[in-house]
């Protein structure tokens, strides 16, 4: 290879760089900034979370309210709250950055193919992330209440039975409402993620079929892994995921049969039994 031809393949490569390097720039900035808003407005967003709880605790005739364990909680939770809801924030812009360093290398129908699939991802986390708030979370929160017993008052017959009562963490609380919420925001992603595999053609609705008792013990595994340790809350998850399992085979089962009658048109498409012979 001459020298000519050393500094052709190098021009390209740093041009890519650079482009990335600016995408970077671009996404990153964007995420600071809307780190920025979400830290001015992180107390709303914040007793937005904590309606859950409210209204679970409501219910049982308990005032709402949690507590800081160590002094720089409160300033750490502003953080958390910060960074998650400046990603939220910005993922238009980051997936906007994404697409236009990536799209340039595409075919026009990989364009065709892919983009959907970016626009079905983060409203499948926002549907998980919503199911997760309006129902897991009040049916979970209700289900580890029920385990308080007693009252914190000191009255006549003191000390014949342990008092056990919700005083919960501030730190503690948003950990487990946002683990609940990336959980099932992450777990929605699975009809996506298979319907992609199986345009690509790495997958197939007949294979994904044949492995569903695989997948349902998967399925239980993952759910025992991302939510916290109690049955009602990985049964509810499972009962979540599974059915999108269901509708991916149906999907890519959809995807096959497009394909199939295009490549017939095509006068392209090869029977399996008429091979075989």
């Amino acid at each position: 290879m001459s020298a000519d031809d050393i500094e052709d393949t190098a021009a390209p490569l740093i041009e890519h760089l650079a482009e990335l390097r600016n995408r970077l720039i671009w996404s990153v900035a964007a995420f600071l900034v809307a780190m920025v808003l979400c830290f001015t407005v992180w107390n709303p967003i914040f007793n937005f979370l904590t309606r859950p709880i409210c209204d679970a605790l409501a219910e049982r005739g308990q005032d709402c309210g949690l507590v800081l364990i160590k002094l720089q909680e409160g300033f750490f939770v502003a953080i958390r709250i910060s960074v998650l809801g400046g990603f939220a924030l910005s993922f238009p812009v980051i997936g906007y950055q994404l697409w236009r360093f990536v799209a340039p290398g595409l075919y026009r129908s990989e364009k065709g193919a892919l983009l959907p699939f970016l626009v079905a991802s983060p409203i499948m986390f926002f549907i998980g992330a919503a199911f997760a708030y309006y129902i897991v979370l009040p049916i979970a929160f209700a289900f580890f209440l029920t385990f308080q017993q007693g009252g914190f008052e000191v009255a006549e017959g003191a000390n014949e039975l342990a008092a056990i009562g919700f005083q919960g963490s501030v730190e503690e609380y948003l950990s487990l409402t946002t683990k609940f919420i990336m959980a099932f925001g992450v777990c929605f992603q699975l009809p996506v993620l298979l319907t992609l595999l199986g345009k690509a053609g790495l997958v197939s609705s007949a294979g994904l079929a044949s492995v569903r008792k695989y997948a349902i013990v998967v399925i239980l595994i993952v759910a025992a892994v991302v939510t916290p340790p109690d049955m009602m809350s990985q049964l509810i998850l499972f009962a979540a995921i599974y059915p999108l399992y269901e509708i991916s085979i149906w999907l890519i089962r959809r995807i096959e049969k497009k394909r199939e009658a295009q490549l017939r048109a095509d006068g392209l498409w090869v029977d399996e039994d008429e091979a075989k012979e």
